[in-house]
């Protein structure tokens, strides 16, 4: 349906949440101008999902993600969910498939989905301006009485508009053009910005002697301890060692976790179970049968086909075991300090990458000031969406599915196409 009263809206930033904006708004009959800072839409679309872009998920639920408003997530992924990104993208003409839940373009590239956005926008006239800038943004209640438009301005240069979606990304990945300059028009807005950090990136640990065990990825389950040594966050998934710390889809899912708690100067200690398949009673016998195995083996040979052998022989120095030193002779304490590893092994996170690893950021423009329709409860006609805001999901394609959804429903809205005036 059109509304009578073309409107204008003007977007910022060029992303996912920027291009399911411009759509949602160009459907709606608005004259439609996005500005991209990059010399092209898209750039960080094109790294997700390792280059195969996780578009979304089955499995979705507001349980996959992180914001200081559950309740308001949970609302706005009923009115745009999993099924509605798998109609949009079809009525675009793009063929999708899924693995265990995870939603992919049947081709497996993520420029082909760009391509499909890129077509779509064309076809509904959006207006888009490359290698320009927003830095300033100027409401009507701050002009000259009587305006009803709001201002943006790139340098000297400004353009004005009904209505705007402010959608240029975070802090994460800022050589795709997230440079956390959004959070500068959200203050110039009177916006409050939760603090926002680094979240899905490896972690750095201090233990050095993680250069031994480099390169090594296998299952495990991950915790995270606090400083009385209780648990209070797990994940189990592939995990990679490097020479720095840890890394992998597991690490990821617990990296927001650690890096709050490392702003607030936490001590962060990570244990590991390098054998997250097996029951008590299972690690139990898996023990017994290898002791009755130790007959004629040195410590080195009686531990052979347990873990990657790297990690084996980290062990076994750490228990103060000699690869070649005969099992009769070893120490029980010391045979059963490694086997403790292979359950219990502690590490002590120092920090994250920096932001220029990270997928996305947690943190953002505080979700208690923006209604259900994604607009701002303190400027009327200034809408957000995207990664920009504080709600960042786990990985398996919420965060994609976060920018349709909010970038749809800002651009509905933005358009005058209003369906709630808040979600609480």
């Amino acid at each position: 349906m059109v509304c009578d009263m073309k409107k204008t809206v003007g977007i910022i930033g060029g992303g996912p949440a920027g291009m399911m904006a411009a759509v949602a708004a160009a459907r709606q009959g608005a004259e439609v101008t996005l500005f991209e800072r990059n010399d092209r839409i898209g750039k960080k679309l094109l790294a997700t999902g390792n280059g195969k872009c996780n578009l979304g998920n089955m499995r979705l639920s507001e349980t996959e993600y992180y914001g200081s408003r559950a309740e308001w997530i949970s609302e706005c992924l009923k009115r745009f969910g999993t099924g509605d990104t798998i109609q949009f993208f079809q009525g675009i003409g793009l063929l999708i498939k899924e693995k265990n839940g995870y939603l992919y373009p049947a081709c497996e590239q993520a420029a082909v989905v760009l391509d499909v956005l890129r077509i779509t926008l064309k076809e509904l006239r959006v207006h888009i301006v490359t290698d320009c800038k927003i830095n300033r943004i100027v409401p009507a209640a701050l002009q000259e009485k009587g305006s009803t438009r709001i201002v943006l301005y790139a340098g000297e240069k400004s353009y004005a508009f009904d209505s705007v979606v402010i959608a240029c990304g975070s802090k994460a990945a800022p050589k795709t053009g997230s440079d956390g300059s959004g959070y500068k028009l959200a203050g110039q807005l009177k916006h409050s910005v939760v603090p926002v950090a680094p979240a899905l990136v490896q972690l750095r640990c201090r233990e050095d002697y993680l250069k031994s065990v480099s390169g090594v990825r296998c299952d495990a389950r991950i915790s995270i301890l606090d400083e009385q040594r209780r648990e209070i966050a797990s994940e189990r998934g592939e995990l990679q060692l490097t020479d720095y710390g840890i890394s992998g889809i597991a690490v990821f899912q617990l990296s927001r976790i650690v890096n709050y708690m490392l702003r607030e100067k936490k001590e962060v200690v990570v244990r590991i179970d390098l054998l997250p398949g097996f029951s008590g009673e299972e690690y139990r016998h898996m023990k017994e049968q290898r002791a009755s195995l130790q007959k004629g083996k040195n410590a080195e040979e009686y531990f052979t086909g347990t873990l990657n052998k790297k990690l084996v022989m980290l062990f076994l120095k750490m228990a103060g075991l000699k690869p070649s030193q005969s099992m009769e002779s070893a120490d029980k304490k010391a045979v059963e300090q490694v086997f403790s590893f292979f359950r219990s092994w502690e590490l002590h996170v120092t920090g994250s990458n920096p932001y220029e690893n990270a997928q996305v950021c947690a943190g953002g423009v505080d979700t208690r000031e923006i209604t259900g329709d994604m607009e701002s409860k303190k400027v009327p006609g200034v809408f957000f969406a995207g990664e920009i805001l504080d709600v960042d999901g786990k990985c398996g394609g919420y965060n994609l599915q976060w920018a349709w959804c909010s970038g749809y429903l800002a651009g509905r809205a933005a358009a005058g196409k209003k369906t709630q005036e808040e979600i609480y």
